[in-house]
């Protein structure tokens, strides 16, 4: 099978990773994504070592490898005259321009829609935002710790009034809303093929954590309070809807929602077929009253074994549950290897690791995914195809319009 969007060429003019992940969505799809980095910096994650975050195994930048897979890399300086005059030849043939420059850069360097739609009035026009398109704070830069963590409204919801928020995990918001914008594209080419009006299709940090958020969101309002209420996991309103820690320091979360239904049948698992008969937790009512009490009970219970006892005694129970899991031990999940959900792949050094596939999988099969390209490394092979001869090519070289 090819890529459900075999035959869409895509030009991203974007750098670090929210807009960057939407092409490495689309590429998995099996678009020609064509990534624009200037000839000297490129994209300014390669080489970042900032907050713990570096090249690992044998010199392989995941921060690149995750948001830049499947692309070809064109080494171009879209500052200078010549190279703006190469985008706008790469625009004529592509269905797609897909950036995260600020809308006065883009106007400064002569990439915003309408100069782009003079190349080409057929394309669809992505942009991805910190804050939004429109208001005081569309021309702010973002990332996705504060337009998307903070601002958004999730820091604020996940903290306890006594501590101070929790840090975000890297990109945590880029790839959430990396996607949106993918998914954004792939509207716009279904409304251009149904209509022949090409779209502007606009996604922002801000916009995606507020989605995330929207039952606080549309809660807080009708409420009138900042979120809606919050509990501590020593009180949560119903015990079978929370996290408990095994005896070697594990974790088992259940989201046991029809708590009188699954009461008999997580007792048994427990162990403690008693606490049926304590008229404290007879029912739903009286063990919300009673919370504090029975989920007390209920950790004293799995402090008493560790996980593998558990995980066999709650194997048989309807319920939904799971164990708490580190990154590490998805390599390692049975779901995780049967659906592809990582998938293995083999730069040009011979060096071979795992990249998170796309979510996303069309007639059952996993996406296809192959490395991230080196800096510029088809600055000539894309130029050729456009038409240049040798002697231009090195002409552009020569004044640092390319790599």
């Amino acid at each position: 099978m090819t890529g459900i969007m075999e035959g869409i060429q895509v030009v991203e003019l974007a750098a670090w990773t929210f807009v960057p992940a939407a092409g490495a969505v689309l590429a998995d799809w099996g678009a020609d994504v064509i990534k624009i980095e200037h000839p000297e910096t490129g994209d300014p994650q390669r080489g970042l070592i900032a907050s713990g975050m570096l090249a690992g195994l044998d010199g392989v930048n995941h921060l690149i490898e995750q948001c830049n897979r499947g692309k070809r890399s064109i080494g171009l300086n879209v500052a200078t005259p010549d190279g703006l005059e190469l985008l706008y030849k790469l625009v004529q043939g592509a269905d797609v321009f897909l950036t995260n420059l600020l809308p006065d850069s883009c106007e400064r360097l002569g990439v915003g829609v309408d100069k782009i739609r003079q190349a080409n009035p057929d394309i669809i026009y992505a942009r991805g935002h910190g804050q939004g398109a429109h208001g005081p704070d569309a021309n702010l830069g973002g990332y996705d710790v504060a337009s998307y963590w903070a601002r958004g409204g999730i820091a604020y919801a996940l903290a306890s009034p006594e501590s101070y928020p929790p840090f975000m995990r890297p990109a945590f918001g880029d790839y959430t809303s990396g996607f949106n914008l993918a998914a954004g594209v792939v509207g716009a080419l279904f409304h251009r093929e149904r209509t022949g009006t090409a779209s502007t299709v606009d996604v922002s940090l801000l916009a995606s954590a507020m989605w995330g958020m929207s039952l606080d969101v549309v809660g807080s309002k009708i409420l009138g309070q900042p979120t809606m209420q919050r509990f501590d996991i020593t009180e949560m309103p119903n015990p079978l809807t929370n996290v408990y820690r095994t005896g070697d320091g594990r974790f088992l979360w259940f989201s046991l929602l029809q708590a009188d239904r699954h009461w008999p049948e997580f007792c048994a698992a427990l162990e403690r077929p008693d606490l049926l008969a304590d008229p404290r937790y007879v029912d739903a009512k009286v063990r919300f009253d009673n919370r504090r009490e029975c989920i007390a009970t209920i950790r004293e219970a799995f402090a008493a074994h560790p996980l593998t006892h558990w995980e066999e005694r709650f194997s048989k129970i309807d319920g939904v549950w799971s164990v708490v899991k580190s990154p590490l031990e998805l390599h390692d999940d049975p779901q995780v290897q049967a659906n592809g959900y990582v998938t293995e792949v083999t730069n040009a050094a011979g060096t071979s690791y795992a990249l998170a596939s796309n979510p996303v999988q069309y007639d059952d099969r996993v996406p296809a995914l192959s490395p991230a390209p080196e800096h510029g490394e088809h600055t000539e092979e894309i130029l050729l195809e456009l038409g240049l001869d040798w002697e231009q090519i090195i002409a552009l070289k020569e004044k640092s319009a390319i790599l």
